[in-house]
């Protein structure tokens, strides 16, 4: 009977230990509270020992202890701030493991790209991860202020809270910006050495900036390093400390906006009542979160796995040659786009500036008191004007429009570009049969007639490179430069060496100004191994 009693109490003593223990490794859950917890139970003890997790634990003392029920209506924030945080978390722990096998050495960067591809476990799902969360933040981050601008969530005592979501998406932008640079390849080089060059034509500082930036006339050893130092350190430091603001100010001061029918519609007393309907953060929104977080990480490794996302890696970066088709970022064509409107000064420096001065004012330009869109037509009318203009003056931005390139040189760069992969070297090497396929009216249906299975892709690329030139000698409504008068085309396929074979495009045409007969061959070279190693 001793020994029994002994037992129990020392059963009593042992579980009170691991309860007490449990109850300081969750800040103030105890195990039963833990279970209840995980269950969805409500609270047994009192006070709610859940609102403690918020007072003493260093993760959990920046969320509020609860949201009213209507802020948390997925079609009112489609949880855009959460996700625009969660891809700054995932940017912060892929960059820090890329930081371990990065070299910010030009001699050394882009072999340390190779090295981290293909000898490091898993290190091109981390860099495409990295790269991947890098763009999907700038996407968030702009919708997310998108979302706030028509819900009018900017207003009142939101409008600091707007102020630093303005920064945050100009530090998001600049974080890929410098980032860019890193890998040290052509497209990389030459885009970052435009943007930087476009701080020359800042006013009155211009050029101090341009050499702060790039340590010397051009980019080399010292701006590489800058880049890399404002990627890791200055500028990750600047976001933490925005985000915190922003973070702090919602979660402590005004909360996240209620849809504006609970705040300004015509809805009954009990409907605005269920609308402010607390929902604590423990268990509800925890587990929501934890759903989210689950699901963005599937997201990213479906989008790398199954659908073939991949981070670039273009030839290394060589000062001497500028690739055709340079362009910024995607989230920079806009500026490109500017640039080619008129002066750089004005377009690239001065129009921006007013831009982001005008974006921070919105609060205070808006003095209309409504939040609803039908209440403020105006404001959306012109929030959807500029999104129209931001979408064509990035059309602007790319090589498409307003840069004349002759006709033999834009087919050849299509199929197969400089940087980049292109519809030539998708072709399977056992597809690319020797031999010199003349352009002409008729395009045969299989190159290949000797193969079993033809070679269907060499037949399609083919076929687009005839009709290509087929229209640049026929169509006469084309400008100048985009034809080929009495034009000629071959494409010639050459056992090379072993497991190597060229691939020349040849073109010839009269010019249409000295009536002389022109030519323009382009050589490449495709192993059998090519994006294999």
């Amino acid at each position: 009977m001793l020994k029994s009693l002994n037992l129990q109490d020392l059963k009593s003593k042992l579980y009170l230990a691991i309860d007490n223990r449990v109850r300081i490794i969750t800040a103030g859950l105890n195990i039963r509270e833990l279970r209840n917890v995980l269950r969805g139970d409500p609270p047994e003890e009192k006070p709610n020992p859940r609102y403690k997790v918020h007072t003493t634990s260093f993760l959990f003392h920046i969320r509020p202890r609860y949201y009213e029920k209507a802020s948390t209506i997925f079609t009112h924030t489609f949880r855009l701030g959460f996700f625009s945080t969660f891809f700054f978390v995932v940017e912060a722990i892929t960059g820090i493991i890329l930081m371990i096998y990065y070299s910010p050495i030009p001699s050394e960067a882009y072999q340390s790209i190779l090295n981290l591809e293909s000898n490091v476990p898993f290190g091109k799902l981390i860099r495409d991860m990295h790269r991947l969360g890098a763009e999907a933040m700038v996407i968030f981050v702009f919708l997310h202020m998108m979302r706030t601008f028509l819900t009018g969530s900017y207003k009142k005592e939101r409008s600091f809270t707007w102020f630093t979501g303005v920064l945050l998406l100009g530090v998001t932008l600049f974080l890929s910006f410098f980032g860019y640079l890193l890998p040290w390849d052509q497209l990389a080089y030459w885009a970052v050495t435009i943007g930087t060059g476009m701080a020359e034509a800042a006013p009155l500082f211009g050029r101090e900036v341009n050499l702060l930036l790039r340590g010397g006339p051009d980019i080399g050893a010292n701006g590489l390093l800058r880049a890399y130092l404002l990627h890791v350190v200055l500028l990750p430091a600047v976001a933490v400390l925005l985000i915190s603001i922003h973070y702090y100010k919602v979660s402590r001061e005004h909360g996240i906006s209620l849809p504006a029918k609970y705040e300004e519609g015509d809805i009954s007393a009990e409907e605005k009542k269920n609308a402010k309907q607390r929902i604590d953060f423990i268990p509800d929104l925890l587990t929501h979160e934890v759903f989210l977080t689950s699901f963005g990480i599937f997201a990213l490794v479906v989008s790398i796995l199954f659908f073939g996302y991949s981070a670039p890696l273009e030839n290394i970066a060589n000062p001497q040659v500028t690739p055709l088709d340079t362009k910024a970022p995607w989230y920079f064509w806009w500026l490109q786009g500017l640039l080619k409107l008129g002066d750089k000064t004005l377009m690239g420096v001065i129009l921006p500036t007013v831009i982001v001065g005008l974006l921070i004012a919105i609060p205070y330009i808006d003095r209309n008191p409504y939040r609803s869109l039908y209440k403020r037509p105006l404001a959306v009318g012109i929030g959807i004007l500029s999104i129209l203009v931001l979408v064509v003056l990035s059309y602007m931005g790319t090589p498409l429009y307003g840069i004349e390139t002759p006709a033999a040189t834009r087919i050849v760069q299509d199929l197969a570009p400089e940087e980049g992969v292109g519809p030539l070297r998708k072709i399977p090497f056992d597809q690319l049969q020797p031999g010199t396929y003349e352009v002409t009216g008729t395009v045969p249906r299989d190159l290949c007639p000797n193969l079993d299975f033809g070679c269907p892709a060499l037949t399609s690329v083919f076929a687009e490179y005839s009709r290509r030139i087929m229209r640049a000698i026929n169509d006469t409504s084309l400008p100048k430069i985009e034809r080929l008068p009495n034009g000629q085309a071959f494409l010639i396929i050459e056992d090379w060496q072993t497991d190597l074979r060229k691939v020349t495009f040849r073109i010839l045409w009269d010019d249409p100004d000295t009536q002389q007969r022109k030519t323009f061959e382009k050589h490449i070279f495709l192993h059998r191994l090519r994006g294999e190693e």
